[in-house]
């Protein structure tokens, strides 16, 4: 911040004299001078940059980086500890928590991709079902069922939310999808036969 000093100096005899005090004093005191430093300051800045802790309704979510009022800042984001003023370092340490994030998703992703490609060399998965007449199975065949079918022939924990099956309540081949990531889907093939 630049500031300005100006120095004033000014006389303690002509101070004296303006108050009608004795010459021979103010003769005495002309030798000393006095420094009367002012100093001017500009104006502060109006907005701060700021990274949120947390997530401020209508302003942005946890991790933004935001231009805020000074007083906005000073006054909530400050004192409730949901703002921090940004610093190189701080900089620094979210460029490297999001490359870690990145990192991360790109590892889950990979890892469903790899399992992706296990269900779909697997082949068709047996399921066996008391039969009725004709084609009919008595029930049907539900994701827990396929689920267990998999825990069973693979030793592989899957949740039964990420599968969907069609209705089966007929002996046949169909086809079950597994979504494992948002961007990955395994097709796995099933062959319902009756006892």
């Amino acid at each position: 911040m630049a500031t300005t000093a100006s120095t004033l100096s000014w006389s303690s005899s002509s101070w004296l004299k303006s108050f009608g005090g004795n010459s021979n004093e103010a003769s005495k005191l002309s030798d000393r001078r006095t420094a009367l430093v002012i100093l001017a300051q500009k104006k502060a800045k109006k907005t701060r940059k700021v990274i949120l802790k947390q997530d401020v309704e209508y302003l942005g979510k946890m991790g933004q980086l935001l231009d805020v009022k000074a007083g906005f800042y000073r006054n909530f984001l400050l004192p409730t500890g949901k703002a921090q003023i940004v610093t190189p370092i701080l900089l620094k340490e979210m460029r490297m928590e999001e490359e870690r994030i990145e990192a991360e998703k790109k590892r889950v992703k990979e890892e469903a991709q790899q399992l992706a490609l296990i269900f779909e060399t697997v082949g068709a998965f047996k399921v066996k079902r008391k039969g009725g007449k004709g084609k009919q199975i008595f029930g049907s065949v539900t994701a827990q069922d396929l689920v267990d079918i998999i825990k069973a022939q693979l030793q592989r924990d899957v949740d039964k939310r990420i599968v969907s099956l069609p209705e089966i309540r007929e002996t046949g081949e169909y086809v079950a999808e597994l979504k494992l990531h948002p961007e990955v889907t395994a097709r796995v093939r099933l062959n319902v036969f009756a006892n």
